[in-house]
């Protein structure tokens, strides 16, 4: 018994490296923009219960789908295209910028299918 303990124990001991990463790319979104996802999600849906279970089960989809970096690009994409102005230009007609926002829609899609 002591034998297949330390085994299991070594084996364990061996992956939280990849384990971790993955953990770690599941969960790298901060507690913050978590909480500001959902926060808007109900203000968007209601302020109930069950919306708040579907709007948390929905930024878990997102995060399971787009990397927190590319969620703040492409969040920032889309504050700035709420700017006027000749400079902020780029952030509605780049292919890169409209790139981005896409794939936070598309997450988006695939959450509301999944928890709405």
């Amino acid at each position: 018994m002591r034998r297949l303990l330390a085994l299991s124990c070594a084996a364990l001991m061996a992956l939280p490296a990849g384990a971790q990463s993955v953990a770690e790319r599941l969960n790298d979104y901060p507690t913050a923009a978590r909480a500001d996802y959902v926060f808007a999600c109900m203000q968007t849906n209601g302020q109930s219960r069950e919306v708040l279970e579907k709007c948390a089960c929905s930024i878990d989809v997102v995060a399971s789908i787009l990397p927190y970096e590319d969620y703040v690009e492409a969040e920032t994409v889309l504050s700035m295209r709420q700017v006027g102005g000749e400079r902020m230009a780029i952030f509605r007609s780049a292919a890169s910028a409209e790139a981005l926002v896409a794939e936070l829609r598309r997450s988006q899609a695939e959450a509301e299918i999944l928890c709405f």
